[in-house]
């Protein structure tokens, strides 16, 4: 892997995902089962594509499973689980392939979780990326058989009290985490700078509109639902305000926000910072809103205790409220929107899930789609 990327002219150290360690310690446990020798370096492919080299410890045979661990390392990204180490225990069974959270591993207790309730806390792209690992080490094995493989985590159960798991209804340790299988280094500041410059390069192009995106989620959906070209586009990941108020400075006339409503329903309240360490409040915006459109107590307890923005529109579809409450956080959110430019740049947004597409937009969303697309 090449482990650095450069930002603002600073030089910071990518790092591996927990998926990615549980998959590289999962392949080298498999492969001292199957095979008694004991690798010393996994390559691991990641969904990235990059390749990594992750060195197992402690890897033994402790009674018919095989064990070893791999380190997290975090590399210049700030994370509560850096250094923490990652164990798999493979053990056999006549068919399939069973993935199970041992001790350190949260299991998912709430629904709306991209994983059901009662599963390990093993998010979908790290359960994909175990398994693989392991078939690479069956196939170069002839193993035809099953495995069953524990996932544990080294003091996971205290440092997930540094995570918002319980609040997301994940209890009992860690979530194994990662859609890339790397973790690119989030500096606040080189983050912003970064923006900042692909802001500058838009606009020495004589770019009059800019498409901003938080994150991988708006630029897809705006790419491959809305049609429209990335060329355009810049991504702010949790700082939307200060690209917004850098977009307007700049001189952009027209500025288009499209992200998912997991961040984007936070404006509502105004907040700009949508990272969860700064400031949550979705199911305080939800209870509001529907409280003010009639909502009974029921269904404000259930939007109060909701993880996911599909999970409260689940609760609000069958009372008839869901595009009621989307109209008015959408109302607010474009009041907001309009507040923080001060009347510099024209300013539309859209909000979406995968799940449901489009929950709410700006009166000229629409139009200024249309523009971006050229047709207009």
């Amino acid at each position: 892997m090449e482990d650095l990327v450069y930002k603002n002219q600073t030089a910071l150290r990518r790092g591996y995902t927990t998926g990615s360690c549980a998959a590289a310690a999962a392949q080298a446990s498999a492969i001292l089962l199957l095979t008694g020798k004991a690798p010393e370096c996994i390559a691991l492919s990641t969904p990235k594509g990059i390749v990594l080299k992750l060195y197992p410890e402690q890897l033994h045979m402790e009674g018919e499973a095989a064990i070893c661990c791999i380190r997290k390392d975090s590399g210049d990204d700030p994370d509560v689980t850096n250094g923490i180490r990652i164990f798999a225990a493979v053990s056999r069974i006549p068919e399939g392939i069973i993935l199970e959270a041992g001790e350190g591993v949260g299991t998912v207790t709430r629904s709306g979780l991209s994983v059901p309730v009662g599963e390990p806390a093993i998010n979908p792209a790290p359960r994909a990326q175990i398994r693989a690992a392991v078939q690479t080490a069956m196939q170069e094995a002839n193993y035809t058989d099953g495995l069953r493989i524990v996932i544990s985590a080294e003091n996971g159960e205290e440092v997930a009290q540094h995570t918002y798991n319980a609040h997301l209804g994940v209890i009992g340790g860690i979530s194994i985490l990662g859609t890339s299988g790397i973790v690119e280094p989030m500096s606040e500041k080189a983050l912003m700078d970064t923006t900042h410059l692909e802001l500058d390069s838009l606009y020495a192009a004589d770019a009059e509109r800019v498409l901003i995106c938080p994150g991988n989620y708006g630029a897809d959906f705006a790419r491959d639902t809305l049609g429209l070209d990335l060329e355009q586009a810049v991504k702010c990941s949790n700082f939307i305000g200060d690209a917004l108020d850098y977009a307007a400075w700049k001189g952009f006339r027209k500025i288009f926000l499209v992200g998912h409503a997991g961040k984007l329903v936070k404006l509502a309240a105004g907040i700009f910072n949508t990272h969860s360490s700064v400031a949550d409040g979705r199911q305080e915006i939800f209870v509001a809103h529907a409280a003010l459109c009639g909502a009974p107590p029921d269904v404000l307890r259930g939007l109060m205790e909701a993880v996911t923005v599909d999970a409260c529109i689940s609760l609000l579809t069958p009372c008839g409220l869901s595009q009621p409450v989307f109209e008015r956080i959408g109302a607010e959110i474009q009041t907001r929107l309009r507040r923080r430019v001060h009347g510099k740049a024209q300013i539309e947004f859209l909000m979406f899930t995968n799940q449901n597409g489009t929950l709410a937009q700006s009166e000229g969303a629409h139009a200024l789609c249309e523009e971006f697309r050229g047709k207009l």
